[in-house]
């Protein structure tokens, strides 16, 4: 049956989505006008009665990006991407049954599901026209549905990353085949959950959208409302449970409060040693994360990005909570456990190579096993300015940039087609553009951010899309075409 606020989205759009093309096939096809560029770049936008959100701010700065970029194909790229979150993934919005609460189900992309860390991704190109407002139909609702509804999320599985549509939407759950024989503690119900691989930055990314909507509007009160304070209380308890090491002081094996095991014949979509993985030591003050953004598992799990991430948005969280004044304590405890977990990571995450310089580790296992790489998704080493957890100046990240930019890293790509870190989840000769745009976000050298745009720009293969990963050899050979994450998302940043 379909839900009354379904029914009503629907109806005011003259029932257009019910004869719209599934973008899935439409983006894997050439629209016309192209532009006018060496690349004749489709045109990738749905028609205007299409698309699942509309916002006219984001259209009228489409226009005027015109006047800034001269290039008719990266001025095309920029138009099918940066709308894109709200041309295609906005698969419902609404209030929670019986409540006034508004709840925003974000799709990532190709999967219709809603993943904790793409969502907050998806929302992030639009913070600049981010603005205090109570109107339904504005940014700031769309900002405040997704809150609330990972806050949902957050209570009923706080270990899951990816999460079925609310029941208010009327959409059914959808299929995850990988998922069917997953033996996972603690369990879950296919019913709300979509996959349940625990990632750290899944809750760091619940509390960076918070902060995003928090320094953007100064909304404390929305805060103070619903279930955002109870979320924030379970992502600390979540955290600190997972700071447990492996072995107890007198050598028994701890109780691990989540496992995961998967028939697979890939090593990188199960745990090791019954579901908890590798080793771990206590004692660094760093939160052990299973999986990785990804989706891959770690292979030590001491995943330094992710544990970079959840320190700068604790802290920024707790400025929200003081400014509620009805749980200092909380605050507290936030703050404290943000301090450790740097403390942590600058004690035991920053490592001397063979050549003597510092850098800093991807994993660690806080025993002496240390994984020297980056990976292209977000929470990157490589990203690490992007996140806020220190400055592009930062010697020892420098030097960090320069090892993930190389062939020191055993995930970079490169070939005439298109060079940038790849990574496991596709494989060897894979690059993403993903990590060119944190390239650019992370530089201020004009030659090396121009030569990243012109990869961006000659590497869609005419779709005008940007893909998940692209062969360096063959740019007509590629992953996930609407690939609705962090990569699209920037876009705009990366050419202004």
């Amino acid at each position: 049956m379909i839900s009354a606020t379904l029914f009503i989205i629907l109806a005011s759009l003259g029932g257009s989505l019910a004869q719209c093309p599934d973008y899935s096939t439409y983006s894997q096809q050439v629209h016309p006008p192209l532009s006018a560029g060496k690349y004749n770049l489709s045109s990738m936008r749905p028609a205007s009665g299409c698309r699942t959100f509309v916002l006219p701010e984001v259209d009228h700065l489409i226009r005027s990006y015109k006047s800034k970029i001269s290039d008719p194909d990266l001025y095309r790229l920029f138009q099918n991407s940066f709308p894109n979150t709200l041309d295609t993934a906005i698969k419902w919005k609404g209030t929670a049954q019986g409540s006034d609460e508004e709840l925003t189900f974000v799709i990532t992309g190709d999967i219709d599901a809603m993943w904790l860390r793409d969502s907050a991704n998806q929302m992030q190109s639009y913070l600049s026209l981010l603005k205090p407002s109570a109107n339904s139909s504005s940014l700031a609702s769309l900002y405040r549905g997704v809150i609330n509804l990972q806050s949902r999320y957050v209570l009923t599985d706080p270990f899951c990353n990816s999460f079925q549509a609310p029941a208010e939407s009327g959409i059914p759950p959808a299929t995850n085949g990988a998922a069917t024989n997953d033996n996972v503690t603690p369990p879950y119900s296919s019913t709300s959950v979509f996959e349940c691989k625990y990632e750290l930055d899944s809750l760091a990314a619940f509390l960076e959208v918070s902060t995003n909507y928090y320094t953007a509007t100064k909304d404390t009160a929305f805060f103070g409302k619903y279930q955002w304070l109870q979320a924030v209380r379970t992502v600390l308890q979540t955290a600190t449970s997972m700071q447990i090491g492996t072995y107890a002081d007198n050598g028994t094996v701890n109780t691990s409060p989540y496992t995961f095991q998967r028939l697979t014949t890939a090593g990188t979509e199960t745990l090791s040693n019954g579901g908890i993985g590798n080793p771990v030591s206590p004692g660094t003050g760093l939160v052990r994360s299973a999986f990785r953004p990804s989706d891959d598992a770690a292979i030590y799990q001491l995943f330094i990005p992710a544990n970079m991430m959840f320190s700068r948005y604790l802290n920024s969280t707790a400025t929200i909570v003081r400014s509620l004044g009805t749980d200092d304590a909380l605050a507290s405890q936030l703050s404290a456990l943000s301090t450790s977990i740097r403390s942590g990571i600058e004690k035991y995450g920053i490592i001397t190579t063979a050549s003597g310089t510092q850098i800093y580790a991807y994993e660690i296992d806080g025993f002496a096993s240390v994984n020297v790489m980056d990976d292209a998704n977000i929470p990157s080493l490589l990203a690490a300015p992007v996140y806020g957890y220190l400055d592009a100046s930062d010697p020892i990240y420098q030097n960090t940039r320069k090892l993930v930019l190389s062939t020191s890293n055993p995930y970079w790509m490169h070939g005439p087609a298109i060079s940038a870190v790849g990574g496991p989840h596709e494989g060897p000769g894979y690059a993403w553009p993903m990590a060119s745009i944190v390239r650019i976000l992370t530089s201020s050298d004009d030659a090396e951010i121009t030569a990243e745009l012109k990869q961006l720009v000659s590497s869609t293969s005419g779709l005008g899309l940007i893909h998940e990963s692209i062969n360096t050899f063959n740019s007509g050979d590629w992953t996930r075409q609407w690939y609705v994450d962090f990569c699209s998302r920037r876009v705009d940043l990366a050419i202004d």
